[in-house]
């Protein structure tokens, strides 16, 4: 073969070799894992299940949830953190198992930020104050009042050491500048149990579950610790109404993945996410579990923001010097 003959011969072979780069590069062609680090059928399960319907819908291949709960958190996202970096496996992170998390248990496996790809935001579910409705109190204000002179220190519940409601409850302590008891229950069930039988005084939570309980009386809520009040709960005031702008916290969620993921596939996920929550049906979903969607503009947007909250809550854990032990 001479070199002309080779040279004409060039396009007809690209040409053949074509489809089978074009088969290689698209992405995805098998089904995505979305990890969620807890056991199935609470919040973040349901979460988790919408998203994953959502984008295997919209790039059109199947997502297999994997429910890796334990260490609150930590072994889903170490599985995440360690896993390849070709945007087959994901994380439904949030802000208790994942930011919290990092910065009270004391042997934590990886960095958040390091060994991380975030994709993008899902939303809040801003928490609630609530107490037991035999506390002579009906404000911020109030609470405030009672928790400086009450002796016996009131007391506030959390599903756990080192979860959101631990914090918060820590931060309106720092903030009342009144010291208050923890008292750490194994989930969010077990503490709405003993508030509602007035063992404990205090507790704060994402609204959902705490919704059916202040709708009966058997909690009262004080608060919204949100810039704004809640659709469906309307009629509580906001923390920053009543004068406590920094008493604020949500549950949020979002999507993230190892440390090193190719640019074009974080921006064909994080596009499948915002269709996901732009959808009608899912925005209906999320609602029910009390979640405001936000999306985030740009996987960036939402790298930014985790480092932002991980720099407010560093201060209240090191404040109230909280530790997982």
């Amino acid at each position: 073969m001479n070199r002309r003959t080779a040279l004409m011969m060039l396009p007809a072979l690209a040409a053949l070799r074509a489809p089978a780069v074009l088969a290689q590069e698209r992405y995805p062609d098998r089904p995505i894992r979305l990890i969620i680090p807890f056991a199935a059928g609470g919040s973040n399960d349901i979460v988790g299940r919408v998203i994953a319907e959502g984008m295997g819908a919209r790039l059109g291949q199947t997502f297999v949830v994997e429910n890796r709960g334990g260490a609150g958190g930590v072994l889903g996202n170490e599985a995440v953190s360690t896993s390849p970096k070709d945007g087959y496996t994901l994380l439904l992170g949030g802000s208790g198992s994942f930011l919290i998390s990092s910065l009270v248990q004391p042997k934590i496996p990886y960095d958040i930020i390091r060994d991380f790809t975030p994709v993008g935001f899902i939303g809040n579910a801003p928490n609630v104050i609530t107490v037991n409705p035999k506390v002579e109190a009906r404000s911020m204000g109030e609470l405030r009042d009672l928790a400086r002179r009450a002796k016996p220190p009131l007391s506030y519940a959390s599903p756990g050491v080192g979860t959101t409601g631990h914090v918060l409850g820590a931060l309106l302590s720092l903030e009342f500048g009144a010291e208050m008891e923890h008292i750490p229950y194994r989930g969010t069930g077990p503490a709405i149990t003993d508030v509602l039988a007035g063992r404990v005084q205090i507790l704060t939570n994402a609204a959902a579950p705490l919704r059916p309980h202040i709708a009966s009386g058997g909690l009262r809520a004080l608060a919204v610790a949100a810039p704004r009040r809640l659709e469906f709960l309307p009629e509580v005031p906001t923390t920053v109404e009543q004068g406590f702008p920094k008493i604020l916290s949500s549950t949020w969620y979002g999507i993230l993945g190892p440390a090193g993921m190719p640019s074009d596939r974080v921006a064909a996920l994080h596009a499948a996410l915002n269709a996901t929550l732009a959808d009608a049906a899912a925005k209906q979903r999320l609602a029910e579990e009390g979640v405001e969607i936000e999306m985030s503009p740009t996987p960036a947007d939402y790298a930014r923001f985790i480092e932002a909250d991980r720099t407010r809550w560093q201060e209240v854990v090191t404040r109230a010097n909280i530790r997982a032990e």
